[in-house]
């Protein structure tokens, strides 16, 4: 079976693109005791603002079971902590710990680092950058094609 599709398939090279940079992306997260999951809700609540688990959801594109079973992992890790929302007490809030802190920060500089190697061998300039999410939101917004029916 051809690694190239015949005809360019932009959901197939997109696929493919995600998995190549997945795979290296967790064998780089693996050396500093992470996985792609946890890097993604470290990233998310990375700002120090508190995030509810409904955003770090979206963020680390994941469902909410799953994701609250890996928080309850990185919990007992001590990598992240739960507080209640002060405006809303019926939410909770996700923070780094220190010790999820010094983990994010580690591993956003060899994160960072291997991406603009990457971006500067393609000599991306940001164009990818820029399209990707444009790409996305295009998607979201426009409806599928239906197929066309044949003249009668």
């Amino acid at each position: 079976m051809p690694s190239e599709p015949s005809s360019p398939d932009l959901a197939h090279l997109l696929s493919h693109a995600e998995r190549c940079l997945g795979r290296r992306l967790a064998a780089m997260l693996a050396e500093e005791g992470c996985s792609v999951e946890e890097w993604r809700v470290l990233s998310a609540v990375a700002d120090g603002q508190g995030h509810p688990m409904s955003e770090i959801a979206d963020h680390a594109l994941m469902p909410a079971p799953t994701l609250t079973k890996l928080v309850d992992r990185m919990v007992a890790g001590n990598l992240v902590y739960r507080r209640p929302d002060p405006d809303d007490r019926r939410r909770v809030l996700l923070y780094l710990t220190a010790r999820g802190r010094i983990l994010h920060q580690r591993a956003a500089h060899r994160v960072r680092s291997d991406q603009t190697r990457l971006l500067d061998a393609i000599g991306d300039q940001g164009e990818l950058t820029r399209l990707l999410p444009l790409l996305a939101a295009t998607v979201d917004g426009l409806p599928a094609v239906a197929p066309s029916r044949p003249q009668s």
